[in-house]
């Protein structure tokens, strides 16, 4: 499967390789999105002319998309509802963005569109990097800080215990992170542990591959 990847890093990128390796089960042939992203809101910023340019330049199937939500209101069941959106949501953001920007693009290169997956990473990928490591680390965990005022570890707690300090030169940050997902051969742990930004990725992903496989 041709998939183009879009995060706030290439540390970010290739830990997302991984990642979405894990919960396809198959490997992904890469796609270059055209444009480079550096933190977020530059993400959201540049993923028009991304989807442009996938679409109409490219037989790319498919593009994800993560982002960090740092301290932004976390994605939940809730906003899954037809027609609602949250405006302080990342991932609803992003998925807006999508729907804008795809809405009059004519099919192209034998499909209608480029395909959407879109995670958020709680409060930062170096959460799920810590996955099955550290059980304190969770979304329900941090969620339930952001709603008593008073988060159970910081963005640079996580980086601390990642990298052993918050300002890893990019090659030491693509090592640990790769060395952190590939722990990760079944996803079915991070799903677990952060349901609302990498379950829904993985969601998105397996929607995938029943479009693939058509109807039952």
């Amino acid at each position: 499967m041709k998939v183009a990847l879009l995060s706030e890093s290439p540390a970010d990128e290739a830990a997302l390789r991984v990642l979405v390796e894990a919960v396809l089960a198959e490997p992904i042939a890469l796609e270059k999105p055209g444009l480079r992203a550096r933190g977020w809101p530059n993400v959201a910023q540049v993923l028009p002319a991304i989807l442009r340019h996938l679409h109409f330049n490219t037989d790319v199937e498919g593009l994800v998309v993560v982002v960090d939500s740092d301290d932004s209101v976390v994605h939940t069941t809730e906003h899954e509802a037809p027609g609602y959106f949250h405006p302080q949501c990342r991932l609803c953001q992003l998925r807006g963005v999508f729907r804008k920007t795809q809405k009059k693009f004519p099919p192209l290169h034998g499909r209608d569109r480029v395909l959407r997956a879109v995670g958020i990473a709680v409060p930062a990928i170096e959460a799920w990097y810590l996955c099955g490591q550290d059980p304190q680390v969770t979304e329900l965990a941090w969620m339930e800080g952001q709603a008593r005022g008073e988060t159970p570890y910081t963005r640079r707690d996580l980086k601390w215990r990642v990298y052993g300090t918050d300002r890893p030169g990019l090659a030491f940050e693509i090592q640990r992170a790769l060395e952190c997902v590939r722990r990760h051969r079944d996803s079915r742990r991070l799903e677990a542990d952060f349901p609302h930004g990498f379950g829904t990725l993985a969601g998105d992903l397996r929607n995938w591959k029943r479009r693939d496989s058509g109807p039952a």
